[in-house]
């Protein structure tokens, strides 16, 4: 075995964040993913949760929030970040929702007032800042009905994008009464699935996913509800999870904290601990069945 070759200068991760959209189903617990536009420099055609980078704005820019910065920032269990960026975090994660799938958790300042989520999301497309956006349909976001969920660091060698990123992700019961639509330019599909259901897609190679998203999907897939996510996310501190990557046999493997070969020891999430990479997909050594195991 032998570690993958790494740039002496990695790039320093740009801080993101992504909202994974839950909804209970007569089949299930489903989630909400978008496919990426095939011409997209980061994992073009992958299909991703709703998400992208942080602005300045959504740092500096949207105070019409339901919570304190302070509270939020407790929220991420991350000592060494400041109060905006973790407030900036959530805000960035909630306008990739409207922006990417038209999905807008906000709640209105007057009692019993409309959440027009598509008037929202078309502000926004003509340019309009999104602090501005809410003033005007005097809104406020509502955070309260997200939990921070892990945190994910592209690793010093990437498998599948180009860029490296500091990502958060948030869990949250999709808004009733909206309707979700991919944006047909970032993203050019949508669909609502089953966790497995996405992971068997992806196994008999319909769709693709990068190793974050299927390591989420295995872990949802052990719920039933979404009430049992949210319960478990607001019992947990977000897991961080900086894959590290070594060559076996000449092929790529994945391995994630609790793995004889990560540096780190203590287990950060449930399932298998390593992915070995064939051609584009990831699997891990026992088979498909292990990602539940």
């Amino acid at each position: 075995m032998q570690a993958m070759p790494q740039s002496p200068t990695p790039e320093t991760p740009r801080d993101a964040a992504t909202v994974v959209l839950l909804r209970d189903t007569p089949a299930g617990l489903e989630t909400l993913l978008l496919r990426r536009h095939t011409q997209m420099a980061n994992m073009g055609g992958v299909h991703v949760f709703p998400g992208g980078k942080l602005d300045a704005a959504d740092r500096d820019g949207c105070t019409a929030l339901d919570q304190p910065a302070q509270a939020l920032h407790e929220a991420l269990n991350e000592p060494g970040l400041d109060a905006a960026t973790a407030a900036g975090l959530h805000v960035a994660a909630l306008r990739e929702a409207l922006e990417e799938c038209g999905l807008l958790l906000a709640e209105p300042l007057q009692a019993h007032a409309p959440v027009d989520a598509p008037h929202a999301r078309a502000l926004l497309h003509v340019g309009q800042p999104l602090a501005q956006v809410l003033a005007a349909l005097q809104l406020r976001l509502a955070t309260r009905q997200m939990c921070a969920w892990s945190r994910w660091i592209t690793p010093l060698a990437p498998a599948m994008a180009t860029r490296r990123f500091d990502t958060r992700f948030f869990v949250a019961r999709a808004p009733d009464g909206q309707a979700a639509r991919h944006d047909d330019q970032e993203t050019t599909d949508s669909v609502w699935i089953t966790p497995r259901g996405a992971l068997e897609r992806y196994r008999d190679g319909l769709i693709d996913l990068a190793p974050p998203q299927i390591m989420s999907l295995a872990q949802l897939a052990r719920h039933a509800s979404v009430r049992s996510v949210m319960e478990q996310a607001q019992r947990q501190r977000p897991s961080t999870i900086l894959p590290e990557a070594f060559e076996q046999d000449g092929a790529r493997v994945i391995c994630y904290p609790g793995d004889a070969m990560h540096s780190v020891r203590e287990v950060a999430m449930p399932g298998p601990t390593r992915l070995y990479q064939r051609e584009r997909r990831f699997l891990p050594e026992g088979g498909f069945e292990a990602l539940f195991a």
